[in-house]
Order: structure tokens, then C-alpha cells, then sequence
């Protein structure tokens, strides 16, 4: 898919907090509610291809509101389990804007309008210009020692930079807000400075809970 004419105009969406899917990185799902297994029965069997997108905290349990920013993914390995589960592979495609929600699907999973127009770089395969590994690495290396996570740091060297950003963005445990941030990002170098930023705020707000207990 190297065009975007080739992205669909209406997108089936599986709306999931805390979970980020970024342009060419892989997404692992267990999907086991029964309209959502609908959702990827249907894609199978036509274009492979649904949005994530997260919901916004509050309203309705059944259909929140979300955020305005999505990503489409392509599904690109799949197994259906013996009680109609799935455990899928969503590779990411493109981001999107939401312009309509549309009326939900009979099966009941939800529908949306996409707009690709704002995220046209992200069917560019290129890489951007190098992020500043160092600063990364060394904000990662204090992330993790608060947290006391071990890590294979010379896998995490290894890897290249958009690898890198983009396992870091999806995995850390940040909030919803922040993972969505990091989705609105430009690109890249973008989202590399925005994690950072974040590793030094994690550090910040750990030293003020640490703080008054290694006074007494």
C-alpha cells in the first residue's frame, strides 16, 4: 500500500486505552469481545485493515468518545482460537483524523470516516534525520533503573532509530494522554524528544514521592 488513495474512506476501529500502533510498527492483540471478533472476521475477509484509536476517559462504557488522532493498521498474522478468539498482528499503515463516526456495524463494532490528509509522510518508508540516541539511551537507562526493569541494553543499542522510538512509545507504561502525544507526534526525531521529555518527568515525579520517605 504506497498510496493514499489506496486507504479506505470508512475504517472498522477497535478502540483500546493505553494502546498505541504506530506507521510500519507491529501491535500484537488478543481480541476476544464478541463484536470486535466480528471486526477482524470481516477485515480477514476483505482488506485486512482496521483502526486503533483510544477512547477518552468517561461517557459511555460501551462507546466512549475518542480521540480525534487514530492509526490504521494491517492485519499480517492472525489465529482464530477454538472459542472464536483471536490473537492477531496489526502492522501500522497510517494515522488518521476522525471526521465522522458513522452508525456501528450490525455486528456492532464501530465505524468511522477517516481523513488521511495531515499524515501523508507516514506511506513514506524513508527514514528522517538521526534522533539523539544518547540522550535517549541515557533517559531510558534512569526509566528503567526507577523501576528496577532489566533490559538487553545491547539489543536496545542495536536496533535502528525508528525501531527503537517506536518500541519505546508502545510499551512504556504512560498514560493515555501521554501515548496519544507521542502518536500526534510529526515523526521520529519527534516522538524521540518527546520521550525524553517524559523519562525526565517519570524522574521528577518519582524523586517527589521518594523524596519526603528518605527524609525521615
Amino acid at each position: 500500500m504506497k498510496l493514499a488513495s489506496d486507504l479506505p474512506e470508512v475504517v472498522p476501529v477497535f478502540p483500546l486505552a493505553g494502546a498505541l500502533l504506530l506507521p510500519r510498527a507491529m501491535l500484537p492483540l488478543h481480541i476476544f469481545e464478541p463484536r470486535y471478533r466480528a471486526m477482524v472476521r470481516d477485515s480477514l475477509r476483505g482488506d485486512g485493515l482496521i483502526g486503533m484509536i483510544q477512547p477518552l476517559r468517561g461517557g459511555d462504557d460501551i462507546n466512549p468518545p475518542v480521540f480525534d488522532i487514530g492509526c490504521l493498521g494491517k492485519i499480517v498474522g492472525s489465529k482464530s482460537l477454538d472459542d472464536g478468539r483471536y490473537l492477531i498482528s496489526l502492522q501500522g499503515v497510517s494515522r488518521f483524523r476522525v471526521s465522522e463516526e458513522l452508525a456501528p456495524h450490525e455486528e456492532g463494532y464501530r465505524r468511522m470516516r477517516a481523513d488521511y490528509a495531515d499524515f501523508r509522510g507516514d506511506l513514506d518508508g524513508r527514514r528522517g534525520d538521526p534522533i539523539d540516541r544518547e540522550a535517549l539511551i541515557e533517559g531510558l537507562i534512569r526509566y528503567f533503573d526507577r523501576r528496577d526493569v532489566g533490559a538487553d541494553m545491547k539489543a536496545i543499542r542495536r536496533a535502528d532509530d525508528e525501531t527503537l522510538v517506536n518500541v519505546l512509545c508502545m510499551a512504556c507504561p504512560f498514560a493515555d494522554n501521554e501515548k496519544q502525544a507521542l502518536l500526534e507526534c510529526e515523526g521520529t526525531v519527534e516522538r524521540a524528544g518527546m520521550l525524553v521529555t517524559l523519562f525526565a518527568m517519570s524522574d521528577f515525579r518519582a524523586a517527589d514521592r521518594d523524596g519526603p520517605a528518605r527524609m525521615n
